[in-house]
């Protein structure tokens, strides 16, 4: 599928703000065809570098000199190409502990057995026993499971909320749902990680595509797949991913402070978020 993104950022401070260096995760991760890509930073930074983060996400370092500013404005434009990925097959049955050399390497996406709530680990075996407990089985009954019971809402910032806090309520935004997914993968033993990108289809109330998460797990026998409980959907060519990492906080794609003089200073953020697409991959 081709994919045209412009996605414009823009935080507006009520007194004039000294910017701190920012760390910008707005480029999608390696393995698409990149067309076009450009990311406009205003004011101008005095340096900028390109990086791989410890999760394998590009990232974007800016320091800005000492200049005030009342507003930081973020591009970012790309065109890219993404692939209809292979069917997953079922090479495992059964849950078993992964090898040692590759439980080792996974452990920032492995929960601690402290970690795991008991009302979400009840909810993972029971969603699991339905299934036979197969790990590919398990985790496509999970993403229905969730998009069947959940009461979606917009939420456009702000922190997930917990694994415990989602399921009681079943209501929640494409983040919490993420939250919840992986913490019942990983109260079973599957490492899982966070997933910050896009989305093709705007299916919310007001037509606008907002930024959006959804879960990856390490099935067994298969590798890193992704889930769309939000949408019910596993993720194929129709999601672009900019950043994983095993919770939100390693996923946001905005991040910097700020200092000012006074008192008080309140600060908005607006965006626009633009996505075309279209089947095929014409030159």
């Amino acid at each position: 599928m081709r994919f045209a993104v412009r996605h414009e950022t823009r935080y507006r401070y009520s007194v004039p703000v000294v910017l701190a260096p920012h760390v910008l995760r707005l480029t999608p991760r390696p393995g698409y065809t990149m067309r076009a890509r450009t990311l406009v930073v205003r004011p101008d930074p005095v340096e900028r570098r390109d990086e791989i983060d410890a999760f394998g996400n590009p990232m974007t370092r800016v320091v800005f000199g000492y200049a005030a500013t009342n507003v930081l404005s973020i591009e970012s434009r790309f065109e890219l190409d993404t692939e209809l990925p292979d069917a997953p097959v079922a090479t495992v049955s059964e849950m078993l502990p992964l090898p040692r050399p590759i439980a080792d390497q996974l452990a920032p996406y492995r929960a601690a057995e402290s970690d795991v709530d008991a009302s979400v680990a009840a909810f993972a075996r029971a969603v699991a026993a339905e299934v036979g407990y197969a790990p590919l089985a398990f985790v496509e009954h999970l993403c229905r499971t969730i998009h069947g019971r959940a009461q979606k809402y917009v939420r456009p910032s702000g922190d997930a909320q917990s694994a415990a806090e989602t399921l009681a309520t079943w209501r929640g935004a494409c983040r919490d749902f993420t939250v919840l997914f992986l913490a019942a993968a990983r109260s079973l033993g599957l490492p899982a990680r966070f997933c910050c990108g896009y989305q093709a289809a705007a299916d919310t109330p007001d037509g606008r595509h907002y930024l959006h998460a959804w879960p990856e797990v390490f099935v067994p026998g298969i590798g890193w797949r992704g889930w769309d409980p939000t949408h019910g959907i596993p993720v194929t060519d129709g999601h672009i991913a900019l950043s994983a990492a095993p919770d939100q906080a390693g996923t946001m794609p905005v991040i910097g402070s700020y200092s000012f003089i006074g008192p008080s200073l309140t600060s908005d953020l607006e965006f626009d978020l633009e996505i075309r697409t279209r089947r095929g991959t014409p030159d």
